[in-house]
């Protein structure tokens, strides 16, 4: 199970790499479309999850992600002063996925078993198998797909 969340965690974050390398930092809080998510907010989002991970597979607690300026049910500013910069987005981003895997890689399946320490996700992810499960892949996946489609309607090419 390890090796199988690690393996699609791996393509998702290259697949992140081939989406975030040619954004202008201008274009960081673009909307195209009213309530489109633009790259500040997915990746502002997908960073609050980025210590949840750690916290997960270290068994340790950890505060709900929804209270997060950037978590579930926030508002989308279309104003960039509103996000951390594009190259602080980018290094939370991808230093903290690659530090959760390292983690993960080195912690072994035993962390799987572990049960969910938010009580908001015990009944919809029971143990940390489920909660990374979800987050390393789905939660991932989904935005990264927000970002590729943001990056059609602004007339990019795909990734």
């Amino acid at each position: 199970m390890t090796d199988i969340i690690l393996h699609g965690h791996s393509r998702l974050i290259d697949y992140a790499r081939k989406l975030t390398i040619d954004i202008q930092p201008d274009q960081m809080a673009f909307q195209p479309h009213p309530g489109m998510n633009h790259p500040a907010w997915i990746l502002a989002h997908l960073n609050v999850y980025v210590p949840v991970l750690e916290k997960i597979i270290l068994g340790e607690m950890f505060p709900d992600p929804k209270d997060s300026a950037f978590g579930i049910g926030s508002e989308i500013s279309p104003d960039l002063s509103d996000y951390p910069e594009q190259e602080k987005l980018y290094e939370t981003f991808f230093k903290g996925n690659e530090k959760a895997a390292a983690l993960l890689s080195e912690k072994g399946p035993a962390v799987f078993n572990e049960p969910t320490k938010l009580p908001r996700w015990q009944d919809s992810m029971p143990t940390a198998g489920h909660a990374l499960g979800y987050l390393m892949l789905g939660h991932q996946g989904i935005h990264l797909g927000q970002l590729s489609a943001w990056r059609r309607v602004v007339g990019m090419p795909p990734a």
